[in-house]
């Protein structure tokens, strides 16, 4: 007979199941009530150099499996008193360098049995999958920031804080050099410090990897630049820290790079591995595509915006001793221009006629701006002839029928000259509606002017008509959106002439401005929220003033009662 602590088996049965131990497919261990060990097979024996019959599950096994253990015991004790059912649940622990479960069982002698079963395979593909997971929630979420603006700046300093907080322990994003100098963007994974942006005069070339990834050249691996040969500006002022390892990988843009990410972490924390270098430039994939794209909106927004200061209507003001307001309403809300347009060139010299046109080119929108701008050049050009209007529309006509737009155009031209205390003026219609006058007492008059439209026929046929202003009085030049404007109560009701020489008829005696703000009102609460077509209005006006004095040359004047 043989006994180990307190148990008593024959030789025959230890012999029986240390063998079938022997066949188990995972290191086993059977500890007694006692916490000693009772039996290890083979595989348990080489795991565990303590692990022998005899010795104590503390001295035996890891910590985690001896507390385990003991937990079994005390939980067995109290089911016994309470007479409930015994749960025996798994538990997890290191080994060396692996990962065990540990699952325990009763033999038929009330020993515990613990099955040790490898499961580092598993936990590694089960962190490996939670660390995809996490990646492919940030990826989808610098997604959302990144495209939310397509501000130059903003695009910037949200992949540089991005990166700073998920990726490395500093971010600086660099786009291509303007005028020999290189937009940096710098965060810091420091809670509550700001992103830093600066412009750096700098050789891109001394940081290893950035002249290329500015290229849009694949990156050098992290482990081929040489912490200690970075330039001083790459490491923000007031950084603790040696670094350690760098990452710089390309923005890719749309066609061309949109810049590059340089990653830096300190010596403290572990280098960039193969993954993070990949899934940095995942990340550095969104990041390009969304900055190329605000570097896009920014261009294109610089050239609109230099293109359509020739296309928005001027700033009007009282010129050479006459009062002349503009106004103008593009038919759609999000348009600033359209086929309406009107513009105002000042006479050589305060006793020459200035020149204000108003026209309608046929459609709306861009298209229809096109036309504008050509017809504005093509007028501008013909400045020195503006005393003669049939020939400058002739010209204009031909030039129009040459082009490649199939559109044509109205316009209303008028000649404006001061003397005394009079404006005078010569309008000339070309398929434009008649101008109007207010006179001084309230009465409205149509000045009688016709003639062709523009850019439809070879040959063209104007009438003008001369008129006088005296102080108060004003004449009105528009354009059919606001005789067509659609609205009233019904909803349906053009606004029409005879409505216009009403509202007109209101404005006696008022200044140039005052009058266009008159008239934009009444329409607009005509319209209410219906749409409409492109609106423009001019006024020209003779003030109640006795005496000009020239100030500031001849293009502006100062009149006194």
């Amino acid at each position: 007979m043989a006994s180990t602590e307190g148990i008593r088996v024959t030789g025959t049965e230890q012999h029986r199941t240390s063998g079938l131990w022997a066949l188990a497919p995972c290191p086993v261990i059977v500890a007694d009530a006692a916490g000693g060990v009772v039996e290890v097979n083979p595989a348990a024996s080489l795991l565990l150099d303590g692990a022998v019959p005899g010795a104590g599950m503390a001295d035996a096994a890891p910590r985690w499996l001896a507390d385990a253990h003991q937990d079994v015991l005390v939980h067995a004790r109290a089911a016994r008193d309470h007479q409930d059912v015994e749960v025996l649940a798994p538990v997890s622990g290191r080994i060396a360098e692996r990962s065990f479960a540990a699952h325990p069982t009763r033999d038929q002698d009330g020993n515990v049995v613990w099955w040790l079963v490898d499961d580092t395979d598993r936990r590694l593909a089960e962190d490996a999958l939670a660390t995809e997971r996490e990646r492919t929630r940030f990826l989808a979420e610098a997604s959302n920031v990144l495209l939310a603006s397509l501000n130059t700046e903003r695009c910037m300093a949200a992949t540089a804080q991005l990166a700073a907080e998920h990726l490395a322990d500093v971010a600086i994003v660099v786009t291509p050099s303007s005028r020999r100098k290189m937009p940096v963007a710098t965060a810091t994974a420091i809670a509550g410090q700001d992103v830093t942006r600066t412009l750096i005069t700098a050789d891109p070339s001394l940081v290893p990897g950035l002249s290329e990834a500015l290229q849009g050249f694949p990156p050098v691996a992290s482990r081929w630049i040489d912490p200690t040969t970075l330039p001083d500006w790459i490491v923000p002022d007031g950084f603790g820290g040696t670094i350690g390892s760098v990452v710089v990988t390309p923005l890719p843009g749309h066609g061309v790079p949109a810049g590059a990410l340089i990653l830096l972490r300190v010596a403290d924390h572990a280098a960039f591995s193969e993954n993070e270098e990949i899934f940095a430039r995942l990340f550095a994939a969104r990041a390009g595509a969304a900055l190329s794209a605000a570097l896009l909106y920014s261009e294109q927004s610089a050239i609109t915006q230099t293109l359509m200061r020739d296309l928005l209507p001027p700033r009007l003001r009282r010129l050479n001793g006459v009062e002349i307001a503009g106004g103008y309403r593009p038919a759609g809300a999000r348009e600033r221009v359209g086929g309406d347009f009107y513009d105002v060139h000042p006479g050589s010299t305060p006793a020459d006629a200035s020149l204000v046109v108003l026209g309608d080119v046929c459609g709306k929108g861009l298209d229809a701006a096109v036309l504008t701008g050509k017809i504005r050049n093509t007028l501008q050009a013909l400045l020195p002839m503006a005393d003669d209007h049939g020939r400058m529309l002739e010209l204009l006509n031909g030039a129009l029928l040459t082009s490649h737009h199939a559109r044509f155009a109205t316009l209303v031209m008028a000649s404006v000259q001061r003397t005394d205390d009079h404006v005078r003026l010569r309008l000339t219609s070309a398929g434009h509606p008649v101008p109007l006058v207010v006179r001084a007492g309230g009465g409205v008059e149509e000045v009688p002017t016709h003639g062709t439209l523009i850019g439809a026929l070879r040959t063209i046929a104007v009438h003008s008509a001369d008129v006088v202003l005296r102080p108060g009085e004003t004449c009105l030049l528009y354009t059919d959106g606001f005789t067509e404007a659609r609205g009233g109560p019904r909803g349906d009701e053009l606004f029409g002439e005879e409505r216009l020489k009403r509202a007109l008829s209101e404005c006696a005696d008022m200044p140039a401005e005052a009058v266009v703000e008159h008239i934009q009102m009444l329409a607009s609460q005509w319209l209410r929220d219906a749409g409409h077509d492109d609106m423009a209005v001019v006024a020209i006006s003779a003030p109640r003033t006795t005496r000009l004095s020239a100030v500031d040359g001849h293009t502006r004047g100062r009149y006194t009662a």
